[in-house]
């Protein structure tokens, strides 16, 4: 079944807003097996929502539309719908009473522009909106559903949820469209992509068939199955195999198939293994210990972590020896592991990082550019130690740096090689 999803608002056209009710309804739609082939930011403007109700009512069999339903002139989705319809909007003033009780539950008397709030195509059914004063409508016409939900996702998410239980659900059984995300990091998509397209290839044409989407984000590949099953059972079945597949061919490069974060993994393990953990950060100013501490319970893990931003700091903080960083220069390998080693032995923890580099946009040289930032995790009797070049602005630097450090942490604690990583006994 083939849905739209609308957000009308045209504050969600400029640099301010941003829609987000449609990530919501698109996972709650997914999941009783609605394949959301449209989604659309319209304007306040009737003409042009009207014209795309009527484009998606030729293909869609759900145009789930949101926001436009308030009491001023600029909320024309009522109006855009009987427009496309060809039918009259009448009051209904069961509604407006309603609303006016509303009011007057708050000391105030309703202004008469409300009454917009109770106009409804003929032949809709209202959706009772408790939370507000907008109520949302249900109408059909042929194979379509046209389902009007407020925009404050206060009010649209408990109404999202009873359409959905309530007359959605009911069409669709145990049908769905099931999804996975495997995280990788450590990886090149171009890399990834070649590794895996002879394996998802196949799963097309299986009976319970596989769409895969690789995806690029900052300091990661992620690759997302979805399967179109008549049932979380069967969808787990082939979603199962799938993975396995995957982990075989990439192995250690990915970190997560459950949609934990890069720290939550690491958390988990070094709470399973019950390591504990220090950090020493430079170029990176904190951002390691921050996104270490987001996890929920990581005191049972985390010990502390130093910012060493300048060369007296990493002796003071990090016990780094002054000769060290004039014969190597700060951002070095060689600074970087003593960094590690320092904030570990002053903490008594298991595991020691620490980071240091140039995260720019000044600082660099043809020896070390902006972007190089050198890596060391030392776990008990094993140290790693590796040079990074990133490429983007500070920020991104930064976040690839942390997320460097992370994995190279997950590595060292399953005892596994990264590409291009070394080990060495102390």
């Amino acid at each position: 079944m083939k849905a739209c999803i609308l957000a009308i608002g045209s504050e969600m056209l400029t640099p301010f807003r941003v829609d987000t009710n449609s990530l919501l309804i698109t996972e709650r739609l997914n999941a009783i097996g609605y394949d959301v082939r449209l989604k659309a930011v319209v304007a306040d403007e009737v003409d042009e929502l009207a014209e795309i109700i009527r484009a998606a009512m030729a293909w869609a069999d759900l145009i789930m539309v949101t926001g436009g339903l308030g009491p001023t002139e600029d909320d024309i989705t009522r109006d855009a719908v009987a427009r496309t319809l060809d039918t009259p909007l009448d009051v209904d003033e069961a509604i407006a009473d309603r609303i006016r009780d509303r009011f007057a539950r708050r000391g105030m008397t309703m202004p008469e522009i409300n009454r917009r709030q109770a106009m409804v195509p003929r032949g809709a059914d209202v959706l009772e909106n408790p939370n507000g004063t907008a109520p949302g409508l249900w109408i059909e016409r042929g194979r379509t559903a046209i389902v009007l939900l407020p925009g404050p996702p206060r009010e649209m998410r408990p109404m999202l949820e009873g359409v959905i239980r309530d007359r959605l659900a009911p069409r669709s059984g145990t049908a769905g469209l099931f999804r996975r995300v495997l995280k990788i990091t450590g990886r090149a998509e171009s890399d990834v992509d070649a590794q895996v397209q002879p394996v998802y290839a196949k799963w097309t044409a299986q009976p319970v068939p596989i769409s895969t989407t690789i995806l690029a984000v900052l300091g990661q590949i992620e690759l997302h199955l979805s399967a179109q099953a008549p049932s979380l059972q069967a969808a787990d079945t082939v979603l199962d195999v799938a993975v396995l597949e995957l982990q075989t061919v990439l192995g250690p490069s990915i970190y997560s198939t459950d949609g934990r974060s890069l720290e939550a993994v690491v958390g988990d393990l070094l709470r399973e293994h019950k390591l504990t953990i220090a950090v020493a950060e430079s170029c990176t100013g904190g951002l390691l210990a921050s996104r270490l501490t987001d996890v929920p319970g990581s005191s049972d893990y985390m010990e502390r972590g130093v910012v060493c931003y300048s060369n007296r700091s990493k002796t003071e903080l990090a016990g780094v020896p002054e000769a060290l960083i004039a014969e190597q220069g700060a951002v070095s390998e060689p600074v970087a592991r003593a960094m590690a080693e320092g904030i570990r032995t002053r903490a008594g923890t298991n595991v020691g990082i620490g980071i240091t580099g140039i995260a720019g946009p000044g600082g660099g040289s043809p020896e070390k550019p902006v972007g190089t930032v050198a890596v060391a995790v030392i776990l008990d009797d094993e140290a790693r130690v590796r040079t990074f070049q990133f490429f983007g602005g500070r920020d991104m630097v930064k976040f690839q740096a942390a997320q460097a450090a992370l994995n190279m942490t997950r590595l060292a604690v399953t005892r596994v090689q990264g590409p291009r990583e070394w080990a060495e006994r102390k």
